[in-house]
């Protein structure tokens, strides 16, 4: 692991993003899926479970009977001949992941969402998907999680039959990402100053986000090793207020919940700092807005760079 060479990885996400674009406009990532399917099963560790939960949440509002679970679970769905199973490494040699597939080889379909198409997952798989995200260099699943985001909404958009434009939508976001990428310089200081304490880092994002939250968290404790927590919005009040009465409270809020408001009443009575990314927010220290931040689709895809550049800044002075 190396933070020079995570900048270059995050540097070259609009790039990156806009290949997929391209490769998805062309072809259809997921041809050769069952029909019909009747369960979905998402299975992986860290960012693809983080990843995974954002579109199963996505799948059952449309309807479609779907869970994303940790691969290393003793005990899951059962194989069945309509159960697609998705299982996501973007090294496709994560062992928990491995080991998971064995249930269901030979029943169903099951696919291998991966960065690595000669990987061992993909080798057990009737399907892969290559997540297209180049290697990363520096070590740090960073291109991978957004390219998983992408192909994941893609996969939505086909169970539930929406026309949603998700290749648009990801040219959409690599612009969002090359704003905050070149206007860095303007930004960056404040946020690593802001977020800088003594009792690390909390995150907060709507349930339909929770991977936003979830990952900026890991993003730092994975590469200047800092203390990190992930907390959806609206649960933050029951789990994690307690914190800002006793800890020097720094908060990355992704707003966009209905919930925003209790959370941000209890930060600002307690004193805690706060750093608000996409939107405006009252008694915030400071807000990072980019293009296309109207848009929760573009917010999903894009966020996470504020804590990733955060993380690297830190980790390179470390």
């Amino acid at each position: 692991m190396d933070p020079r060479l995570f900048l270059a990885d995050l540097e070259a996400k609009p790039e990156s993003l806009r290949r997929l674009a391209t490769a998805m406009t062309g072809g259809d990532a997921w041809h050769g899926l069952p029909d019909p399917v009747e369960r979905v099963l998402l299975l992986g560790m860290g960012s693809s479970r983080y990843a995974a939960e954002m579109a199963a949440l996505r799948l059952r509002a449309a309807g479609v009977d779907a869970v994303a679970e940790y691969a290393s679970a003793a005990t899951t769905c059962p194989p069945g001949p309509r159960t697609l199973v998705v299982a996501i490494s973007a090294t496709g040699s994560s062992q928990e992941t491995l080991d998971a597939t064995s249930r269901y080889q030979g029943s169903g379909r099951l696919v291998a969402l991966t960065n690595a198409p000669d990987s061992p997952l993909a080798k057990v798989a009737d399907l892969v998907v290559p997540m297209q995200a180049g290697a990363e260099t520096g070590g740090v699943a960073c291109r991978t999680f957004q390219h998983t985001l992408v192909l994941l909404l893609d996969l939505v958009a086909r169970l539930t039959e929406t026309r949603r434009d998700i290749a648009g939508l990801a040219r959409r976001a690599a612009d969002a990402t090359e704003d905050l990428l070149t206007r860095r310089d303007e930004w960056l200081p404040t946020a690593a100053e802001l977020l800088d304490g003594a009792h690390g880092v909390y995150t907060l994002a709507p349930a339909e986000r929770l991977s936003s939250a979830l990952q900026s968290a890991l993003m730092v404790r994975e590469g200047p090793r800092r203390p990190a927590t992930g907390c959806e919005t609206g649960d933050w009040s029951h789990v994690d207020v307690y914190l800002t009465k006793t800890l020097e409270y720094r908060a990355l809020l992704f707003p966009g919940s209905r919930y925003d408001a209790p959370a941000l009443d209890w930060l600002r009575q307690r004193k805690s700092t706060v750093l608000a990314v996409g939107a405006e927010v009252t008694g915030a220290a400071a807000v990072i807005r980019y293009p296309g931040d109207d848009d929760p689709g573009v917010r999903l895809l894009t966020e996470t760079l504020v804590a990733e550049l955060v993380a690297g800044h830190w980790w390179a002075h470390s």
